[in-house]
């Protein structure tokens, strides 16, 4: 993967002249900059790339994503608070990745399929127990069978079950990530295990039969 690193360099001590030359105050500030990106980006640039991949759908196009959203995090590292990184920078991915479709790809390529506040007002209510049986047998199916899956889901589907089943966020840092309710993230997370699971049993993919049994509770309750 391309993505842009940015080494730190040492810092030699500061002298008395070079306090008085803003412009030696300057590389003392990019040094820091540089230190900074290298402890709080560089360790969440696979999740970073995960993300990517699961918008726009396409290797190459997630590397392009993740090297432009490393420009702009670097710019604006000294705004980020340590205990928030790895969602302030999911959060540049995100934005990041959907400018990039906006420009390079048709409209209808990344058209929403968010209907949640409908469904969620007819559908019967569903209890934390069902969202972890979920959760649990999707992680039992073969990785790339679950891969594969993933990426026939809608876009929103992707990145919230990316986000949720894969990198572990909370619904909360979801919710800040994508910029939508905690409701609408429990909402599209159910809907995109749902589909996953029923993806996998409709397509005569090799997956357990608690999974199948699951997928077949789903299709009922619709």
């Amino acid at each position: 993967m391309r993505f842009i690193t940015v080494q730190p360099i040492g810092q030699a001590p500061i002298s008395s002249a070079s306090r008085q030359n803003p412009a030696g105050n300057r590389i003392g500030v990019v040094d820091d900059d540089r230190a900074r990106f290298t402890r709080l980006v560089l360790p969440h640039l696979g999740d970073a790339y995960s993300l990517a991949r699961s918008i726009t759908g396409r290797g190459a196009d997630a590397e392009d994503v993740v090297q432009d959203a490393c420009v702009r995090a670097f710019r604006a590292i000294g705004s980020v608070r340590d205990e928030t990184a790895r969602s302030w920078l999911l959060t540049i991915v995100r934005n990041t990745a959907y400018t990039w479709l906006r420009k390079n790809r048709p409209a209808a390529e990344f058209a929403v399929d968010d209907l949640e506040a409908v469904e969620s007002a007819h559908a019967p209510p569903r209890g934390p127990e069902g969202d972890m049986q979920e959760a649990a047998l999707i992680a039992k199916v073969d990785a790339t069978q679950l891969a594969a899956a993933i990426a026939a889901l809608p876009t929103h589907h992707r990145e919230t079950i990316t986000l949720r089943d894969i990198q572990g966020l909370s619904y909360l840092e979801i919710s800040e990530v994508t910029k939508v309710p905690i409701g609408t993230v429990m909402s599209r997370l159910a809907r995109a295990r749902r589909k996953l699971i029923a993806s996998m049993t409709s397509g005569g993919a090799a997956v357990p039969a608690s999974v199948a049994e699951i997928a077949g509770g789903s299709r009922s309750r619709r």
